[in-house]
Order: structure tokens, then sequence, then C-alpha cells
């Protein structure tokens, strides 16, 4: 009977018989929640230092990505600007060589008309 009385003030007893103001079941679901809580945010620290270094990664893949790209693109026009040096000296080296035709052409008339000049004489 007292215990209803002091339970419509408000006011209850724990298991150990101490006088308190919350019910001991709300307590306990209180402490439950806040225990709960803690390992919530315990795991979502973990998470999120977690998904810190992913994105550390990640950003280290992109940057290696990036390099190799830049490489790559380097040694392309590396060999672009070979192929076209090559293109330019095949060029150059196709003149000389009709340019040397014309010289032989010219002295092999020229030792022709000797010879003639030398044979009429």
């Amino acid at each position: 009977m007292a215990k209803d009385i002091l339970g419509e003030a408000g006011l209850h007893f724990d298991e150990l018989n101490k006088l308190r103001v919350l019910d001991p079941e709300v307590a306990q679901q209180t402490t439950e929640l806040k225990e709960e809580c803690r390992l919530f945010v315990d795991k979502i620290a973990e998470f999120k230092k977690i998904v810190g270094n992913l994105i550390e990664l990640v950003d280290q893949l992109a940057k290696a990505t990036e390099n190799e790209k830049i490489k790559a693109i380097g040694a392309r026009n590396l060999l672009k600007s070979i192929a076209k040096q090559r293109e330019a000296q095949q060029q150059q080296l196709q003149a000389l060589i009709a340019e040397k035709k014309t010289q032989l052409e010219r002295l092999v008339m020229d030792k022709g008309i000797t010879k003639s000049e030398l044979s009429t004489s």
C-alpha cells in the first residue's frame, strides 16, 4: 500500500530498496539504451575510420593512375615525334638519292661525250 502511494507520487524503490524517482524498469531500459547508444557510437567511429582509410587509399590510387596516364601520354607523344622525325629523314634521304641519281646520269652522259670526243679525235 505504501508502495502504491509512493508510486502514484512518482517515487519507486529499486532492487536495493533505495528510493528512486524513476521506475526501476524504466531506469533499466534507460541504462540498456545508453549502452546500446555507446556501442553504436563506437561502431560509427570505427566505420568512419575505415571509410577514411578507404578514401585515402582511393586517392593514392587515383594519383598513381594519373601519373601513369601522364607517362603513357608522354610516351605516345614521343613515339609520334620519333615517327615524324623518321619520316622527315626518309624524305631527305629520298631527295638525296634523287639528286645523286641525277648527278650520276650527268656523269654517265659526260663520260659518254668524253669517250666519243676521244674516239673522234
